[in-house]
């Protein structure tokens, strides 16, 4: 048996399918723990899981550096780039910290969420494997596929193609201050510097699994033959309990609104989302995610329920339509239970989830830039009168069904580690 590492951002759009990965892994009598450079014990021991919060040895002013609470108010472009700043200061204290914690945890290979930088430098200065886990939308490079951080759709023309290019050449800009640091660590551990960009560079070679279905993703030609579209990675057993007033559900459509855990502090996208519902004869619930507006919603008219948390997974078994700022857990939950959604995107790989949903069929999106009650009210009306969003999200369903999910995931990283050679993919995805 093996015992792995997780590297992944400590938000739980990263931590709950790492989780889930890490508990399947568990049960096959493997040793899971996760590092990270942020204080989640709490949740990682409700999942049973070994932790290591590797930067205890810090003050908690360099701790402080971690704290997502101004991302809330953010969107955008601005949000982008405040997240490549705390990135960079992650990928520091990540390579300055988490290979001593590794080897006195005894990890002997790592799982490395392809948005955690850094990974693949300690685990090739460690000499160990690694396979590479898309919790959030892919972001390997091709001319064809718009960036994750765009709301472009998929288009092949050559003009497209010319403005994908451009994007990723500013984007590589706006990374060269994290590069610059790997540089600098890579140089004082003897190993090759990237010969591009560490998003191009630093994924496994023995296996790189993705949350998506194939159906969910633009058509994609130049993925390594060791890419694997698996299917959401879901264990709501390994989920701390969340309290909710079951007893306060009507009759009515249950729409669930939720704008996730980190960029859900612009209260006037929830104020919005309450008057669109107001008048319709349906029941709203609205998942804060610990943003704390309930009383600014209180006395919205409308059939209403507020609640700080939810348990999501349980609440879009009921749901007949998701509100949502497309990130992809919520999104993915939402199409393994065939739930249409309106999609309201605020920064990074949101935007282009969201044109993903609206490629597919299976939802709707309203730019922030055009978000208003009158446009919110005719689209919820739209996905709820028309079968067409129903019919594809039951399509997906099927698909993320049929993908294998966490149990396919851990049988690649198993065969992976254990034989230290690319697990190919043998069917089409």
């Amino acid at each position: 048996m093996t015992h792995f590492g997780i590297l992944c951002p400590a938000t739980d759009g990263h931590l709950n399918p790492m989780i889930a990965l890490g508990r399947e892994l568990q049960r096959r009598g493997n040793c899971v723990t996760l590092l990270a450079v942020a204080d989640v014990e709490s949740k990682i021991l409700a999942a049973g899981l070994d932790y290591c919060y590797i930067t205890k040895s810090r003050s908690p002013q360099d701790a402080n550096i971690h704290s997502l609470a101004e991302l809330g108010e953010l969107s955008g472009f601005t949000a982008f780039k405040y997240i490549l700043n705390l990135m960079k200061e992650e990928v520091h204290l990540l390579l300055s910290e988490a290979p001593q914690a590794l080897k006195n945890a005894g990890v002997e290979a790592l799982l490395v969420d392809q948005t955690t930088i850094g990974g693949e430098t300690i685990a090739e200065y460690l000499q160990i494997p690694f396979v590479t886990v898309c919790n959030a939308l892919p972001v390997n490079q091709e001319d064809t596929i718009p960036p994750f951080f765009t709301p472009w759709s998929y288009n092949t023309a050559w003009w497209a193609c010319l403005r994908n290019k451009a994007a990723y050449l500013l984007m590589k800009r706006l990374t060269q201050p994290i590069t610059q640091v790997l540089d600098e660590y890579r140089r004082s551990w003897d190993l090759p510097l990237y010969r591009d960009t560490p998003q191009k560079d630093s994924f496994s070679r023995l296996a790189q699994l993705s949350q998506l279905p194939v159906e969910f993703e633009f058509p994609r030609k130049d993925l390594p033959k060791c890419f694997h579209f698996t299917g959401p990675y879901q264990d709501i057993s390994g989920r701390e309990p969340i309290p909710f007033p079951y007893e306060k559900l009507t009759e009515q459509p249950l729409i669930y609104a939720s704008l996730g855990t980190l960029q859900n502090r612009q209260h006037y996208i929830f104020r919005c989302i309450a008057e669109a519902c107001a008048d319709l004869d349906v029941q709203l619930v609205i998942s804060l995610g610990g943003s704390n507006c309930s009383e600014l919603l209180q006395k919205m008219p409308g059939s209403l329920l507020v609640v700080n948390y939810a348990p999501q997974l349980e609440l879009l078994k009921k749901a007949t339509i998701t509100i949502t700022h497309a990130g992809l857990n919520t999104v993915l939950e939402s199409l393994s239970n065939s739930v249409p959604m309106l999609a309201i995107p605020i920064a990074n790989d949101q935007l282009g989830i969201a044109a993903r949903l609206v490629w597919t069929g299976v939802g709707e999106v309203v730019q922030l830039s055009q978000l208003s009650i009158p446009r919110l009210r005719s689209t919820i009306q739209k996905l709820m009168t028309e079968d067409v969003y129903k019919k594809n999200a039951s399509k997906l369903q099927i698909a993320i069904n049929r993908a294998g999910g966490v149990i396919r995931a851990a049988d690649i990283v198993e065969q992976a580690v254990n034989m230290r050679k690319p697990v190919l993919s043998v069917t089409k995805e």
